[in-house]
């Protein structure tokens, strides 16, 4: 199906990325402003002597292009070094948040593409009707909300006001549970407001682009042809025109990955959700450099590797990719 060419040029372009966020992550933090090892001095009043050890210990004593071939030699291990705040290997430090990140995205993801891409069919389906007119404006207002403001009204209604869900945290604390299901029960309790949140915000954009394509391909002459031949309009939008509407879907789907990366830092902050986002928030305010080298770098991955998958879902969905 993969010519192997392409394959090969794309893993190629996907290697070159790499090592440019990388390079570009080693620069910027080393260029912003703030000392971390200072901080640490003025906090826990060290000596010159503690200070030069923990150059020492995290490199900084080495020269700027050593520093950088030690750091390219730990991210393509895997090793992302000591943090400076909480004195443990950064990728333990990850690894114990990272699982909370992907719950969070993969419910607010699966609940986004789902709704998105449904109502814009049906959008598309119903062009000029009310239905279309309804979703179409729904989708653009809650478009045009900030993920932050969201997520603090719906604590409002759903926290202070009615007291019905859970507004921090992943589970209830002082509470110990006799069962998984019931821990499991807890954990989804906790995880409807910041899911809703993020997918209230970003549906929008699914809508708008699916209804937007589908309503472009029903205009094709082979849908005309389709609808002559004495097909259900069920039959006309599933089976001819869905499939050539999703290119510019799997297009926003890629980009929504960073997007939505962007988002959970927000919400996890004001949700207290343990994840990478709250973690990097953290790892600003205290000038963790070997914490936000590694989750900006894993970000970066991620949105590389979405980014990646859309180039071969292309060839897929659009025999005329292939043959280019």
């Amino acid at each position: 199906m993969f010519r192997l060419g392409y394959l090969a040029r794309k893993l190629a372009i996907l290697a070159l990325t790499l090592l440019a966020v990388a390079t570009f992550n080693f620069i910027l933090f080393r260029v912003l402003p703030g000392n971390p090892i200072q901080l640490q001095a003025r906090a826990g009043n060290l000596s010159p002597e503690a200070i030069q050890r923990l150059r020492e210990i995290y490199g900084l004593d080495q020269p700027l292009i050593s520093q950088y071939f030690i750091y390219l030699r730990d991210v393509f291990t895997g090793q992302f070094g000591m943090s400076i705040t909480y004195q443990r290997p950064v990728v333990d430090i990850i690894a114990e948040r990272m699982l909370n990140t992907l719950i969070l995205l993969s419910a607010a993801t699966v609940l986004v593409i789902v709704l998105g891409i449904g109502l814009g069919i049906v959008a598309a389906a119903r062009r000029g009707s009310r239905i279309d007119s309804s979703v179409v404006v729904g989708a653009l207002v809650f478009w045009s909300l900030p993920t932050f403001w969201t997520g603090l009204i719906l604590i409002f209604i759903f926290g202070a006001f009615l007291n019905v869900l859970p507004v921090s945290g992943t589970s209830t604390p002082g509470v110990d549970f006799t069962s998984p299901i019931a821990s499991l029960a807890d954990l989804a309790r906790h995880l409807v407001l910041p899911t809703i949140t993020l997918a209230l915000v970003d549906i929008g954009q699914f809508v708008v682009i699916t209804r937007s394509s589908l309503v472009d391909v029903l205009t094709e002459d082979y849908i005309l042809t389709a609808k002559a031949k004495g097909l259900s309009r069920r039959q006309v939008v599933w089976r001819h025109g869905v499939r050539n509407a999703l290119l510019p879907v799997v297009t926003t789907t890629a980009l929504y990955v960073g997007l939505t990366i962007g988002g959970a830092i927000q919400v996890e902050t004001v949700f207290s959700w343990p994840g990478m986002g709250a973690l990097m928030y953290d790892a600003v305010l205290r000038r963790d450099y070997p914490i936000l080298e590694a989750t900006f770098f894993i970000f970066a991955l991620v949105v590389i590797a979405a980014n990646f998958v859309s180039d071969l879902l292309y060839q897929v969905l659009d025999p005329r990719v292939r043959e280019a």
